[in-house]
């Protein structure tokens, strides 16, 4: 094992470097210790010193000795985990002399490469959005619901912010806002029933703040589902405790959700007081931007208690949606239904429990909440929440959690070899994608994922086209799951035909933000944060949303061949969706060709034409391919039903053999507007606009991420330049293969010329801001597909690390990005581990990043169960089922349970 030694003192670190664990050092490195400098920024000069030396673990020598971490040492009166900043930065493994001496060096390393592929961690207390954000990450919940990683001890203020959010619960509200009268529909935060604190002697109870915290370490364990938060705090007083707070999702009577606290006097005994509140004077106020707008939801309508229980019931104010929340506070140390005393204010309940406490002696607390609102199928009364609390307990909660974990672990797991932060932050995004949803895979819930799951505000907690980067994760690992998500949207599918009726056309055409019925909810006014100003706000023109919710009906089907969902429910949608566009369609007697015009494309940067009157832009490319694609699989999937099958969701759809006709017509002859080189025009007329001076930019404003608001704040328009927020014109490369994206172009009446595809990458990268994380997710595969190795490695590392690292500045706290943490894992199985399920069977082509040794998955497609071991030359693949499958170009066919290993596989 070749690994580092380093000692960090105030003045300077000392760096040792060892070939072999069992030789003698080979290179010494003395690294003075800046003060100026931030320790981040010291510890970054290690990195730069240890240039082109490889070393498997780095062993700490004079960490200090604390309970929750062995790798923390102090520096100038400062206090850093140098294990996790270590492994940030040089992404191995980070142990202390002391436990090496315990356990010996191997087995440590082991034990800690372990641990950081299963837990996210943060060490140390951290204000505003920075820590709003690490509240987004270590989010648990359920899908029924979610608690933001925040400290129970906090109530909302600037650097806290302890949400609670149900699925599908919205509420409207309308603001008056510089004469204009803005209705909102927001994902409700709904009463804080997380918060416990304690105090001592009667005196205040404890809230967060920098002076009394000493250390603070926070752990979330993505096998078992619980967040640890654990801290050290020095009161004002002298008093001196240890608190730990351990918080988790009931994930199979997920009504329920569990809370134990333990405090740990250290040099006192005394009175101390636990108070547990159930808290409605709560807001939606995730969002500072949003904070011109009413953020009250929320009516309280009454409070009660019983013995050791509280309870708070309410509504929300417009969609009068009722809600009961109930907790019950226990303890092994103290008879709770006799000494808990519950004072109930205006809206608020809290439950006051004092004992006594000898220093050295943990007492522990348990508190367990149930949660119903009137949205539920089972009924939210008191009686019935009463008696679930009766049932309910830590243990049981734990136990559920973490079967539930297991199981999803044993299924969805993706195991990266040589890589020990890529495989923790995938397992994050795993995690996340199952908190933002898991409970609607019952069927019980009307509700859908949002783009920020269940994780915060932003959005409005809305359904957007990141659905699509989505459902194919949840298709290939639950397909129930994704099931469910496509019926929320079927059930709209009355609102997205009023939609298209009330905008002039026929058929179905969904909203670009969906919440509970289904009806727009973008707004037409946008407030510019940067020039105070309301600008229009045609972001509802992306009407390719239909699009891609008839990408995911297909790509559930493909992936299933569900043909009971494909006849009742998926067909109707498909002909739906085509009969708004062929509505939208006009045909140019000219030009022999139908255009799509005011519409808008993912890259929202583009509205409408400079100086044109009306919004929207003619023949985007990606939408017009998109169309002609769904015109396309539904002449196929028409063979894959009974004709009286098909016949039905016709007739449902109101879709006759004349309209069927005029499909296969435009389908033919759709605009697309190419040039020489073979460049697909974003959309018509794009060629004509002027380019950006991007350097310039860069130079003024360093992040031109959000160039549109730069552009207008200077009085310009990113409408009048070849400027895109993302991936748009090359869409289609990352839903489809190559070759079905080159025929496609090609049915239209195109001619590509060789290297068109390098041309585009190139053409758009050079254009694009990437002020959407998902656009690096698309450039990631166009480079990949473009042999661009490198570049695609950046891509995809910058969107796996992008909440982890908030790159966006601030996003983070208001939610995690659900569309790309999901799109990462795709591309990690489709791209890298190259397992292709676009064809009607199985085709793999390996491309594994260099800095990966190895890549573990499974797929569930067609309902054979694949399992994929995958290294630089080699392809071990299982499967239950006997099934034909390609690897690297060659036919072979699987037997039951038999593995096949294919060597000298090459990227």
């Amino acid at each position: 094992m070749q690994l580092i030694r380093l000692r960090i003192e105030n003045d300077a670190m000392a760096i040792a470097y060892y070939p072999a664990e069992d030789q003698a050092a080979t290179a010494h490195f003395m690294i003075a210790y800046n003060p100026q400098q931030g320790i981040g920024e010291n510890l970054e000069n290690i990195k730069i010193r240890l240039a082109g030396l490889h070393f498997d673990a780095a062993v700490l020598e004079n960490g200090l000795d604390y309970p929750f971490s062995d790798t923390i040492v102090g520096v100038n009166y400062e206090r850093i985990d140098v294990g996790l900043a270590l492994t940030n930065m040089l992404n191995i493994p980070v142990v202390s002399q002391a436990a090496v001496e315990q356990d010996g060096l191997t087995a440590t390393v082991k034990a800690k490469a372990t641990y950081l592929k299963w837990h996210l961690d943060y060490y140390g207390q951290y204000d505003g959005v920075r820590n709003n954000g690490q509240e987004a990450m270590l989010t648990v919940g359920n899908g029924y619901f979610s608690l933001r990683g925040a400290y129970v001890e906090a109530h909302a203020d600037k650097n806290n912010y302890p949400g609670t959010y149900v699925a599908g619960i919205f509420d409207q509200e309308t603001t008056q806002i510089k004469d204009h009268a803005v209705v909102n529909e927001d994902l409700v935060n709904l009463p804080n029933a997380q918060f416990m604190t304690f105090g001592v002697d009667h005196q205040p109870p404890f809230t967060i703040n920098q002076h009394d915290i000493q250390d603070v370490y926070r752990s979330l364990d993505l096998k078992t589902g619980i967040l640890t938060i654990s801290m050290i705090v020095q009161l004002a007083s002298g008093h001196l405790l240890q608190v730990q707070s351990q918080k988790l999702a009931n994930m199979r009577d997920w009504h329920r959700y569990a809370i134990r606290y333990t405090i740990t006097p250290m040099n006192f005994s005394g009175s101390l007081q636990v108070y547990a509140d159930i808290d409605g004077s709560v807001v939606n106020g995730n969002v500072s931007r949003y904070n011109v707008f009413d953020r009250h939801h929320l009516q309280t309508l009454g409070l009660e208690s019983q013995t050791n229980t509280a309870y708070l019931s309410g509504q929300t104010k417009t969609s009068q949606i009722t809600y009961t929340i109930g907790a019950k506070l226990t303890s092994p140390d103290v008879e709770t239904t006799k000494h808990v005393q519950v004072t109930n204010q205006a809206q608020s309940v809290r439950q006051t429990l004092s004992l006594n406490v000898q220093a050295g002696k943990t007492v522990t607390f348990d508190k367990n909440v149930v949660l119903r609102t009137s949205n539920d199928h089972a009924p939210e009364s008191l009686p019935a929440i009463n008696d679930e609390l009766a049932q309910a307990n830590f243990e049981d909660t734990v136990k559920s959690s973490t079967d539930y974990w297991h199981n999803c672990w044993h299924d969805a797991d993706i195991k990266i070899r040589g890589d020990v932060t890529s495989q923790r932050l995938t397992r994050v995004n795993i995690f996340h994608s199952f908190v933002s949803a898991a409970a609607i895979e019952s069927g019980q819930l009307d509700a859908s994922v949002g783009a920020r799951g269940l994780h915060g505000e932003a959005y409005r907690g809305h359904v957007f086209w990141d659905e699509m980067f989505i459902l194919p994760f949840y298709s290939l690992h639950r397909p129930k799951l994704a099931k469910q998500l496509l019926m929320y949207r079927y059930r709209r599918l009355a609102a997205a035909r009023q939609n298209a009726q009330e905008a002039g056309y026929a058929g179905a055409m969904y909203p670009w933000q969906s919440a509970q019925t289904g009806d727009e909810q973008a707004q037409f006014m946008h407030l510019n944060p940067i020039t105070d100003t309301w600008d229009p706000d045609n972001s509802r023109l992306q009407r390719h949303v239909s699009l891609d919710i008839a990408y995911n009906v297909w790509m559930y089907y493909h992936i299933t061949q569900d043909k009971a969902f494909l006849g009742q429910y998926g067909m109707e949608m498909l002909l739906s969706i085509a009969e708004f566009w062929i509505s939208k369609a006009t045909y140019d007697d000219q030009t022999g060709r139908y255009s799509i015009a005011g519409v808008m494309g993912p890259d929202e940067f583009h509205e409408n034409y400079p100086n044109a009157k009306q919004p929207g832009l003619k023949n985007n490319a990606y939408t017009n391919m998109m169309v002609a694609w769904l015109f396309d699989t539904i002449d196929q999937l028409r063979g894959d039903l009974a004709n009286d099958v098909y016949q039905k969701a016709a007739s449902a759809a109101n879709f006759n053999g004349q309209l069927l006709n005029k499909m296969d017509d435009i389908s033919h002859k759709l605009t697309l507007e190419i040039n020489r080189s073979g460049i697909i025009a974003q959309f018509e007329g794009y060629f004509k606009l002027p380019t950006l001076d991007f350097r310039a930019y860069r130079q003024k404003y360093g992040d031109i991420s959000r160039m549109d608001r730069i552009l207008k704040a200077e009085g310009k328009t990113p409408d009048a330049y070849q400027v895109a927020k993302q991936a748009d014109a090359l869409m289609a490369f990352y839903n489809f293969d190559v070759p079905t994206v080159q025929k496609l172009i090609e049915k239209l009446g195109y001619k590509l010329p060789k290297e068109y595809l390098t041309h585009n990458i190139q053409y758009y990268l050079e254009r694009t801001t990437h002020g959407s994380t998902l656009s690096r997710i698309v450039y990631a595969v166009l480079n990949q597909l473009d042999e661009n190795y490198d570049q695609a490695w950046t891509l995809f590392s910058e969107a796996l690390f992008s909440d982890y690292y908030d790159i966006q500045g601030g996003t983070t706290a208001e939610g995690i990005h659900l569309g790309v943490m999901c799109a990462t894992l795709l591309l990690t199985t489709r791209n890298f581990g190259g397992v292709s399920v676009l064809g009607d069977q199985l085709q793999v082509n390996p491309q594994l990043p260099e800095q990966w040794d190895g890549l573990k998955f499974k797929h569930t497609f067609r309902g054979t169960h694949y399992h994929f071991a995958i290294t630089h030359s080699k392809v071990c693949v299982t499967a239950d089922q006997a099934q034909p499958i390609t690897i690297a170009g060659k036919q072979y066919q699987l037997k039951a349970n038999k593995p096949l290993t294919v060597a000298d596989v090459t990227n």
